[in-house]
């Protein structure tokens, strides 16, 4: 396993850390964001290890987990969910992104349903990678 692939399942975890951590402080679009981030380097881990290939320079989750899903199995209801996750890379930090304030208009709702959704994501990658057993979890 490349020493690289299992430093963005690294720093996944991290971020899966910092969504907890502001979820808990009612920051609740900071926590989508970085539940986004945490899926988005655990599926870049992913592209790295297994698809052995760069990872591209994109924030889609969908189109990520296009690129690894032979080699990664998500349930179904992960998978419907992450188009909603997808979209608050933007729409979690700027104004006027489709909210007119994302300080206050995301909720705890969606920062929870972010982050189980971040950990499903995590979990399965850890599993898959296969250095990716002693990592660090949830």
């Amino acid at each position: 396993m490349r020493p690289e692939a299992l430093d963005w399942l690294e720093e996944a975890h991290v971020d899966l850390r910092r969504a907890e951590r502001a979820l808990s402080d009612g920051d609740y679009a900071i926590s989508c964001f970085f539940s986004h981030q945490a899926i988005e380097k655990a599926l870049k881990a992913v592209v790295i290890g297994l698809a052995r290939k760069r990872p591209p320079h994109v924030h889609d989750l969908t189109l990520l987990y296009t690129m690894v899903e032979e080699f990664l199995e998500l349930p179904d209801e992960v998978k419907k969910q992450l188009p909603e996750v997808s979209q608050y890379y933007v729409t979690t930090r700027y104004p006027n992104a489709g909210l007119l304030r994302p300080s206050v208009s995301f909720n705890k709702y969606q920062a929870e349903k972010a982050l189980e959704v971040a950990k499903h994501v995590l979990k399965r990658v850890r599993e898959a990678l296969p250095a990716g057993e002693g990592q660090e979890g949830p």
